[in-house]
């Protein structure tokens, strides 16, 4: 993975003992968005929750190029490293799925399991689905600002999201410096290989890690984007959560904790 022009300190938090397990939020999210699993599994696991690059608490380097997939990767493997050196289990939403298999498929070697929640749609303009829309979603931030962007492509009547939801993707998506979710989007969201493509390359080269997908059945195109990568991975399973949609651990937490236990059980 390239170099990292810009080291940026990162905002880590730690809890538990056992065995690594560290969680991955999605864009515009932050480690808050993983604080139930993040309290429920420190029971028996070293639980580890952060704030990717350019949101909340962890440093905005302020060129575009400090902003890529595999720069995220970077820091997750800094993450690992900085908490434990033996083989962990790593779960992600949205963009942070996107980041853990990259991840993985980058230095197996690091990971014992895979949760790939919530895995980004290859079009849309959901939650799921910012890839076609991340270049004018990034020219509406530069814009106008943070409020009125995300009004549109985030919380807005396009996104699915019910009242109380709407309310609390806005109020962490205000938390963040303008300038690096512009980057982000440009640099990231938008450069994501689809999942058919995704798909093609792990058949071509197998992934040899158990993984679990989670999509909520209300998010059409996280669900799509999920059965296709589970076609293409041999040791995948795909959980559908009833009522859900793509912010599935907290909207439906019940039945994804659920989820997760029974697989770190079977594969921990």
């Amino acid at each position: 993975m390239e170099a990292n022009p810009e080291t940026p300190r990162l905002h880590i938090e730690v809890r538990g003992e056992g065995p690594l397990l560290v969680w991955a939020h999605g864009f515009g999210g932050s480690a808050r968005n993983f604080r139930p699993q993040w309290r429920r599994f420190s029971e028996r696991f070293r639980c580890v929750i952060y704030d990717a690059r350019g949101h909340a608490r962890s440093d905005a380097p302020p060129n575009a190029h400090d902003y890529s997939i595999a720069l995220l990767c970077e820091d997750l493997g800094r993450v690992l490293d900085a908490t434990d050196p033996a083989p962990a289990f790593v779960g992600g939403l949205s963009l942070g799925a996107a980041t853990a298999l990259a991840f993985a498929r980058a230095r197996p070697e690091r990971i014992r399991g895979l949760i790939l929640a919530s895995y980004p749609a290859s079009r849309g303009a959901g939650p799921g689905g910012f890839s076609r829309v991340a270049r004018a979603f990034a020219d509406r931030l530069d814009a106008d600002g943070l409020e009125a962007a995300g009004s549109e492509f985030v919380w807005g009547p396009s996104s699915g999201l019910d009242a109380r939801g709407a309310d609390l993707v806005r109020q962490g998506f205000l938390e963040h410096p303008p300038h690096a979710m512009a980057h982000m989007l440009r640099g990231v969201v938008h450069a994501l290989p689809t999942p058919e493509d995704l798909a093609e390359a792990l058949r071509a080269k197998p992934l040899p890690l158990p993984v679990l997908l989670i999509a909520g059945a209300e998010d059409a195109g996280s669900l799509a984007a999920s059965r296709t990568l589970a076609d293409a991975l041999p040791s995948a399973e795909l959980v559908v959560v009833p009522e859900a949609g793509h912010v599935v651990n907290l909207q439906a937490p019940a039945a994804f904790d659920a989820a997760v236990e029974a697989f770190l059980a079977r594969e921990g």
